[in-house]
């Protein structure tokens, strides 16, 4: 396309269809830069709140028996700044910043699922909401930011201040979640055509790695989060050593989240660093390959060093050595980064501009943090300075050092793409040298704290045991730390009015985001590039021209869909064509009935709670019912244009990845609660089961066959419309829907039937909750089959839309999977295994 009003035809076309509705109605907007900066906006209010806490905490802290706070206020004080700080702005913030970057990296117009972009932010929102509202209400939670039982069962901590946290954690973590599968299915399936993996911004590997750490992460701890609600609320004793429960067993399951945690805050801001160097170097980043390679051991061994946090819980010493030698390995793949980034230095001519005076910082600081990582890896020293403010000023080394400064230099350098305009580079300057010398102030100090023996999490103490210059010194840093803090936000605020103007690529960037104009079309690109190197932009300065002329490909709008391309997962060629849904208010409403939920239960009114499923139900059916080959998706009979179809058409589109990976993290919460039940049985000391199990082995196996008959019958129908025939799909999926109902019929009366004490003994409680589990996928399994045929019905599957049942299948095989595992682990083999002695 050269002719310049036909240009200018497609630019105004394109923004009419991609644009966000007016006013209130930006409420529905669902494009990744708008979500992606709510999410980031949202975490830095939440980061002042958290800081404002830390401040209160060191303001008590600075001289020795003060009492400028009660010790109740001090308690929710910590456990609120640590919650604050890890939940709701460090990893939302690195997912709001991913979400705003990736498709503009990729070259792509938007993120793959963009609705569950917008449902992810309003549950953040809601979630943390929720969670500050105890703070307000006096109510907070006091039992730490890990919230260890059985400090924060209904014994210790009879308030609700514990189902506040619950509840909105919980909340915050299904955001957490849907950004992860959003990001994982983004990157590997709507890259610009010919951008294979080897291809990618080294950026987009790290927060694929993320990504995928977070769907395998997180389900540990929101399973942990619902069974201690279960014991708050209903009394199930899963924690409660007198019903042969474990406290430990929460902090397995917190610190097999907690863990992995600490790499999905550093790998996007590792990220960043290996973003910027070769930028401000002016060279490729050394040794790509090695970085990605590291990249992927560091996600891997990540889960293999949850126990380190538990070394004086009373763990085999056998067990202390693997974790102890485990905690070490994990240096080696952050070394191969951090020595790749000092040679990209060493080889490269550096330009010093303020994001690279971050980065800098981040080397300094992050390092240190390091090396204290690998003291504490010794069991020996760790038993010493376990709970002490050693472990504290480690934390923040290694998180503040390797989070929030390459968070700072991130926002430095991308600023200029989201507002057009530079920040001020003396108030930056102030701004860091304040934030780097306060922050070392406080936490270098802090080490000695710990090791002269002051315990962590305590209100006061007596004068005179040495600690009392330490803590004022540390005091006095965190204030100068908060100033600088102050600073760099007031000159990200003052920019927007008072920044000069930014030149289009002002640091002379490789990557693809550099050719958007500034700040970007909410549609990206006009037209989407075709990438044949790692460094698109130095090799091709004219790019940015070429692809607002139109020049590149999906460079039409007439049908008045938003689109981007579906590519291969490696070699990164076209392979359909997704069609993208527009503004919509369902994640909004779905959010709002789900908050509305959370509130019912900590009100204790059950019947509303129930009422509130249903409510949310609604929106999330209606979701899944405008998809795939629904008319307000895409069309039912137009072909498009071009050698590819639209995803509707495909057996293989990035929906059915999203299912996939979905299930893994499904998955990984039943195999936490596996775990769970291993745990329980072999290491519990007062586990008891019954001589017989309570669960009807032939009424289990009966319900087995129907499920699985149920499954077959549906794959049938999958595999027919693969074939592109539809004779005799509709009766099929009824009949599946029919055996499926059965099948959740039986399973009910089996439970039912059942002599479960369900609140006297922790045996019987897990099996009640397995039960559940398994019934909850079944009838959602049944529900979405019967919404499949009532599709055939009307024409939104067919031989010629094959798509969604290629999508639905998948989960009819992991919920008939469950079930036969389940029944074999909890059921047969406690009964072939013998009673408790």
């Amino acid at each position: 396309m050269t002719d310049t009003s036909e240009q200018a035809g497609l630019v105004r076309e394109l923004n009419r269809v991609w644009a966000n509705l007016p006013g209130w109605g930006s409420l529905s907007a669902v494009n990744h830069s708008t979500v992606g900066l709510r999410f980031m906006v949202t975490g830095m209010v939440f980061f002042l709140i958290g800081g404002m806490l830390a401040m209160l905490v060191r303001t008590q802290l600075a001289l020795p028996e003060q009492n400028l706070i009660s010790v109740e206020l001090y308690n929710q004080a910590f456990t609120m700044h640590g919650t604050v700080m890890m939940f709701l702005f460090a990893i939302p913030v690195l997912e709001g910043l991913a979400m705003y970057l990736i498709p503009k990296l990729i070259g792509a117009r938007d993120l793959v699922f963009p609705r569950i972009s917008s449902l992810g932010y309003y549950c953040y929102l809601f979630g943390g909401i929720i969670i500050m509202s105890s703070l307000f209400l006096g109510v907070a939670p006091d039992s730490g930011w890990f919230m260890y039982t059985p400090l924060s069962s209904n014994t210790f901590s009879p308030g609700p201040g514990s189902d506040f946290w619950l509840l909105g954690i919980t909340f915050v973590e299904v955001s957490a979640m849907a950004a992860g599968i959003e990001l994982t299915v983004s990157i590997l399936r709507t890259r610009a055509p010919g951008m294979t993996l080897s291809q990618m911004p080294i950026f987009c590997w790290y927060i694929l790695a993320m990504a995928l750490m977070i769907v395998f992460g997180f389900p540990p701890l929101i399973l942990a989060s619902i069974l201690l609600e279960l014991e708050r609320a209903a009394g199930m004793p899963f924690f409660d050593v007198t019903a042969g429960g474990d406290p430990l067993l929460w902090q397995h399951l917190f610190w097999l989240f907690g863990h992995p945690e600490v790499y999905i805050i550093f790998l996007p801001a590792a990220g960043i660093v290996s973003t910027l160097i070769p930028v401000f170097s002016g060279r490729p980043l050394v040794g790509y390959r090695w970085v990605v390679l590291s990249i992927i051991l560091t996600g891997f061994i990540s889960f293999g060093l949850w126990v380190h946090h538990m070394f004086t819980v009373g763990i085999p010493q056998l067990a202390q050595a693997f974790f102890s030698v485990a905690s070490m390995m994990v240096a080696v793949p952050t070394a191969i980064q951090v020595f790749v980034w000092l040679a990209t230095l060493w080889m490269g001519k550096v330009v010093f501009r303020l994001p690279m005076l971050w980065i800098m910082g981040f080397l300094v600081i992050f390092v240190c943090g390091g090396l204290t990582g690998v003291m504490l890896a010794l069991v020996p020293f760790n038993w010493q300075v376990h709970d002490t403010h050693f472990v504290v000023a480690h934390m923040h080394y290694v998180l503040v050092g390797g989070m929030f400064f390459p968070l700072m230099a991130g926002l430095y350098y991308w600023l200029p793409l989201v507002s057009g305009r530079m920040p001020s580079q003396r108030i930056g300057q102030w701004g860091f040298w304040l934030t780097f010398i306060g922050f070392n102030i406080t936490f270098l100090l802090m080490h000695l704290t710990g090791l002269l023996g002051m315990p962590r999490r305590i209100y006061t103490y007596e004068a005179g045991l040495g600690w009392d210059w330490l803590n004022l010194l540390s005091s006095v840093g965190g204030f100068i730390m908060a100033a600088g803090v102050a600073l760099v936000l007031l000159d990200l605020l003052m920019h927007y009015h008072f920044g000069r103007k930014a030149s289009r690529n002002p640091w002379h960037a490789d990557t693809l985001e550099w050719v958007l104009e500034q700040p970007p079309a909410p549609y990206n690109f006009v037209s989407l590039p075709r990438i044949q190197s790692r460094h698109p932009v130095w090799d091709n300065p004219e790019l940015g021209e070429r692809l607002q002329a139109g020049e590149g490909s999906l460079a039409s709008i007439e049908h008045g869909r938003r689109e981007t391309w579906g590519t291969d997962a490696v070699t990164g060629e076209p392979s359909e064509i997704c069609q993208l849904p527009t503004n919509s208010w369902l994640p909004l409403l779905a959010a709002g009935t789900l908050a509305l939920l959370c509130i019912s239960l900590l009100l204790g009114w059950y019947l509303l709670a129930l009422v509130c499923v249903v409510l949310a139900a609604l929106p999330l059916f209606r979701w899944s019912w405008e998809n795939g080959g629904h008319p307000t998706a895409a069309p039912l009979t137009q072909e498009p244009p071009g050698e590819c179809l639209l995803e509707s058409r495909t057996t293989d589109g990035p929906g059915r990845w999203g299912m996939i990976i979905t299930l893994l993290a499904d998955g990984t919460l039943y195999l936490s609660l596996l775990f769970g039940w291993f745990y329980l049985w072999t290491a519990s000391p007062q586990w008891s089961a019954p001589d017989a199990g309570p669960l009807s082995i032939w009424g289990l196996a009966l319900s087995g066959i129907l499920l699985t008959l149920a499954s077959l019958r549906f794959r049938q129908q999958a595999r027919r419309l693969a074939r592109r025939v539809d004779t005799g799909v509709l009766a099929g999926l009824w009949q599946a829907t029919g055996l499926g109902v059965l099948h959740i019929l039986s399973l009910i009366f089996v439970l039912w039937t059942a002599p479960l004490a369900i609140t006297e003994s922790a045996h019987d409680a897990v099996l009640f909750f397995m039960v559940l589990f398994l019934l909850f996928h079944s009838v959602l399994a049944v529900i979405i089959t019967a919404l499949q045929a009532w599709r055939t019905r009307l024409g939104y599957v067919s031989a010629h839309l094959p798509y969604e049942p290629q999508v639905v299948w998948p989960f009819w095989l992991y919920t008939t999977g469950i079930f036969w595992v389940s029944l074999a682990l909890f059921a047969l083999l406690p009964m072939a295994w013998g009673p408790s002695p």
